[in-house]
């Protein structure tokens, strides 16, 4: 039997394919530019190489700011163009203020105008191939999940809102799951009809989100039929982990330890050292830029707020303790005269100005002085009060897993996640910082500091 899957990119694969072909559109829209047309701002050549290594890098950074390689994004030609405005205009801004690194700017200005649409035209071009082929239907990942104990409707769901080409489109029926509680799109596949199902509806892979006793003999020699003839069959906490990048604690129960070995960064030396020594530079920079935003914040706290500058509260830190957190305020005063409660996204007692702190995030900034006290990290899980903590630890498996690293002033929930205003928000944010920790190191902590730039720049702080 010989298993012919139809092409599909991984995520992973799709993200290297945008980052490798912008580079590529960019420099042979350039090339073109100096063939045809008496173009001699940049060229690429062996004699020049630091100007293509100084745009290469500018456009690689600002891409991932301004999220050129959010596959979500990247599947819609208008957001595209938009984000492809963005980059490119910051990208040639930045290459032309640094003369030692790039070419001196040249007599003729209007080549900086063709240099600047060439590479719009260019990522365009591109970009609009990506999307009418690679992110086209037919590139779609075909899925059977094997599920009797889960939310069939809500695994395909998830999958699909975090990655568009990814598809369930039926589950093999293992028990007495009633077809009319789930999305009559999904086919319901009988263990008998499996093998058959595999060609029928051109399934990719199959996952497997159901527990070991829950895959009787039957469906287990089916499925090891198709493993031995190499068919792709994976389990479904990996798959979501793979492809939200959240772990689904919700759904490991007591197998939590088997999928969640902590990352070796947590006690790592090196990392520990350079990531304090960062946290330290980089919280002294911030309170030194923060003295010439004083004035501005005074001003607006007298007129706008009326009242106390700063807000201090008790937060859980590292290992369960206790820590003063420093913010500025951003509510009225007596704001919680009736006892702790959530923040809504538009709550009423955010103040005016308040509302600009915190989509800036210039509330955050006094926090940069629990940074130097060793209370908090630059990245971790965000740092909550004793009396949500003591509730969510009841209401949520494995919350408490959170402390076992240093809080941060920003974390991988804050730019991936949504506003958390309730229990089940939480649980989102929660499956996102174990992500966090369980995958911790120098790369993801340089990916969630661009993220949190686009995050103030889109205007999504919290």
């Amino acid at each position: 039997m010989s298993w012919i899957p139809k092409i599909h990119f991984e995520i992973s694969e799709r993200k290297i394919l945008l980052r490798l072909f912008d580079l590529a559109a960019i420099f042979s829209m350039l090339a073109l530019l100096v063939i045809f047309f008496q173009f001699d701002y940049f060229r690429i050549n062996s004699e020049r190489w630091e100007w293509t290594l100084v745009l290469a890098t500018y456009y690689s950074v600002f891409a991932v700011i301004f999220e050129m390689y959010d596959l979500q994004k990247a599947a819609s030609f208008q957001t595209t163009l938009q984000n492809v405005i963005l980059t490119v205009s910051v990208t040639v801004l930045f290459f032309i203020l640094t003369p030692f690194l790039t070419p001196v700017l040249p007599e003729n200005r209007l080549q900086i105008v063709y240099f600047y649409f060439a590479m719009v035209l260019g990522l365009l071009i591109w970009r609009y191939a990506y999307i009418t082929l690679i992110s086209a239907p037919r590139f779609n990942k075909r899925i059977l999940i094997v599920g009797n104990s889960y939310d069939i409707n809500l695994i395909a769901e998830n999958l699909h809102i975090a990655d568009p080409n990814y598809r369930v489109i039926g589950y093999i029926n293992t028990d007495a799951i009633k077809k009319d509680a789930l999305d009559r799109r999904l086919k319901a596949i009988e263990v008998s009809d499996l093998v058959d199902s595999i060609s029928k509806f051109s399934v990719s892979e199959i996952v497997v989100a159901s527990p070991s006793k829950g895959v009787g003999i039957d469906l287990y020699n089916q499925l090891m039929l198709l493993l031995g003839e190499g068919f792709p069959i994976r389990e479904y906490t990996q798959v979501y982990e793979e492809i939200t990048q959240r772990v689904p604690v919700q759904h490991v129960e007591r197998d939590f330890y088997k999928y969640f070995p902590f990352s070796l960064s947590n006690k790592n030396r090196f990392y520990l050292t350079i990531s304090r020594l960062f946290n330290i530079i980089f919280a002294i920079g911030v309170l030194i830029i923060a003295i010439f935003l004083l004035p501005l914040v005074l001003v607006g706290n007298m007129l706008g707020n009326r009242g106390p500058l700063l807000y201090f509260q008790d937060r859980v830190g590292q290992n369960g303790k206790l820590f003063t957190i420093l913010k500025l305020r951003t509510m009225v005063k007596n704001a919680e005269s009736n006892g702790a409660q959530w923040a809504q996204k538009s709550d009423r007692r955010i103040t005016p100005f308040g509302k600009i702190l915190r989509n800036t995030r210039i509330d955050e900034i006094p926090q940069c002085i629990n940074i130097l006290k060793g209370e908090m990290s630059l990245i971790g899980p965000r740092p909550e009060r004793p009396v949500f903590v003591k509730e969510l630890s009841q209401k949520i498996a494995f919350y408490d897993i959170r402390h076992v690293v240093k809080p941060g002033l920003t974390g991988w929930a804050q730019v991936r996640g949504r506003y958390v205003n309730s229990v089940d928000d939480t649980l989102e944010k929660l499956q996102y910082d174990l992500f966090y920790i369980k995958h911790r190191n120098l790369f993801l902590d340089l990916n969630i500091l661009l993220k949190t730039i686009s995050t103030v720049i889109y205007y999504r702080g919290q």
